[in-house]
């Protein structure tokens, strides 16, 4: 009888399902209005520096409610149809569950957050100045948006992607009534997700985690392979657009529309509105070399870790 149910739920009223998508896309302008007021002038190319965990973690969960809040709306839409066609029969569905369904979806990006900036963070340490943009740079960013593309093209994705398309699938094998249930689901569809678009988010990384406009780029990404009927079709015209991105970020990252490159004079200004000394071009080659008479010289602070 529950799986039933659960497979025929009553469709929602026109106004509610407006209600609902109004509420979502509220949320998210307002969440893309705060990190616009965060991160504003911040955009200092591949490899930006992320700031400290707090406040990454923060700008992380702000992020991920403007970039997804659009995407997981036939899913939470589809969490209150389940809700009010028990409660159409009687059963006990219990109050607030689909709040606490979308905080688990964000506690499930946020743990993947916390893992990118960890990865991010060693990678930096490791490496020292290997991926410095005037070194190897330019191919590491590129490599890591060519390999979100070929990502695309696996079977994980394909199944992560297959789940994040297809709510009531997922609510007829997760579905639980209570607060903590609601709770429990939302992690886990959040898990399905981060399946899903990881590589995006890491390509993300690679363009500059502070930038306003990759991040609306990989949020209309997501949105066209999770929400446009023609999975087939846009998950492969998402691999192709990323592959040539990847390439031009390692080739001729100068050509690249949007893409701020390190030691630029736009990269300087993002450095000096993040508060890091030597924003300016060359500045701090200029201090080192009347300190020392002239001999040696600093490196410049165009690293792929933002200037650590």
């Amino acid at each position: 009888m529950e799986s039933a149910a659960l497979r025929r739920p009553p469709p929602l009223p026109a106004l509610v399902q407006t209600g609902l998508v109004f509420w979502l896309l509220l949320l998210a302008a307002v969440a893309w209005a705060l990190t616009d007021a965060r991160m504003g002038g911040m955009d200092a190319g591949p490899g930006t520096d992320p700031g400290t965990l707090g406040f990454f973690a923060v700008v992380w969960i702000v992020m991920m409610a403007a970039m997804m809040f659009p995407s997981i709306a036939p899913m939470v839409m589809m969490h209150v149809r389940i809700s009010a066609g028990r409660r159409s029969r009687g059963q006990e569905v219990a109050t607030a569950t689909t709040p606490l369904f979308v905080g688990g979806y964000l506690i499930a990006w946020a743990g993947a957050g916390l893992v990118g900036y960890g990865l991010f963070e060693a990678g930096s340490a490791l490496t020292g100045d290997t991926f410095a943009w005037a070194n190897a740079g330019p191919y590491l960013a590129g490599g890591i948006v060519i390999g979100a593309a070929l990502y695309q093209l696996t079977p994980l994705k394909d199944v992560c992607l297959r789940h994040c398309r297809n709510p009531l699938m997922f609510v007829m094998e997760h579905w639980r009534p209570s607060r903590l249930g609601a709770l429990r689901m939302g992690i886990i569809h959040g898990g399905w997700c981060v399946g899903c678009c990881w590589a995006l988010m890491a390509a993300l990384f690679a363009l500059g985690v502070m930038s306003i406009g990759w991040m609306a780029f990989i949020a209309a990404l997501i949105a066209t392979e999770k929400l446009l009927p023609w999975k087939a079709v846009a998950n492969r015209g998402i691999a192709v657009l990323l592959l040539v991105l990847g390439l031009a970020v390692a080739i001729a990252p100068e050509d690249v529309p949007g893409l701020t490159v390190p030691g630029s004079s736009e990269a300087a200004q993002a450095m000096g509105a993040m508060g890091m000394e030597g924003s300016a071009p060359g500045a701090m080659d200029v201090e080192m070399n009347e300190s020392t008479g002239g001999a040696g010289g600093a490196q410049p602070i165009d690293d792929m870790s933002g200037g650590r």
